[in-house]
């Protein structure tokens, strides 16, 4: 079968709609539950297009060169260094190759700075060191 035919039939089904007899389904019908809908919305979509795979909404951004790595003595000396100099989280994290985020968070475990309040960044008190 065609992607195309495909998808045809699941938008009529996503409408409620049955696709061979082009009645309206009954209102009991799981065609017409929203999660049902929803879904077939979701495949159609994904259908879009020239018939080949989907493609991610957006592509992935590539980490940083140390996000993940653990944090040698040097870096937390220049991490110190740069802060007690004023230099900005951004540029830090970019010229250590961390997320600011990272660099952030580091600073709470060196103690020159205090956690947000809430705790880490989902909330969770993870950043407390």
């Amino acid at each position: 079968m065609e992607l195309q035919i495909a998808r045809q039939i699941i938008d009529t089904l996503a409408q409620g709609i049955h696709p061979v007899t082009g009645e309206a389904m009954p209102e009991d019908s799981p065609y017409n539950a929203p999660p049902v809908i929803r879904a077939l919305y979701a495949v159609s979509r994904a259908l879009e297009g020239t018939g080949e795979a989907p493609v991610p909404a957006r592509p992935r951004r590539t980490p940083p060169p140390n996000a993940g790595k653990p944090w040698s003595d040097q870096e937390d000396a220049a991490l110190e260094t740069a802060f007690d100099a004023g230099i900005a989280v951004k540029q830090v994290a970019q010229e250590l190759g961390r997320t600011a985020f990272a660099v952030e968070q580091r600073l709470v475990r060196l103690g020159k700075i205090e956690a947000h309040a809430g705790g880490g960044r989902y909330g969770n008190g993870a950043a407390q060191a």
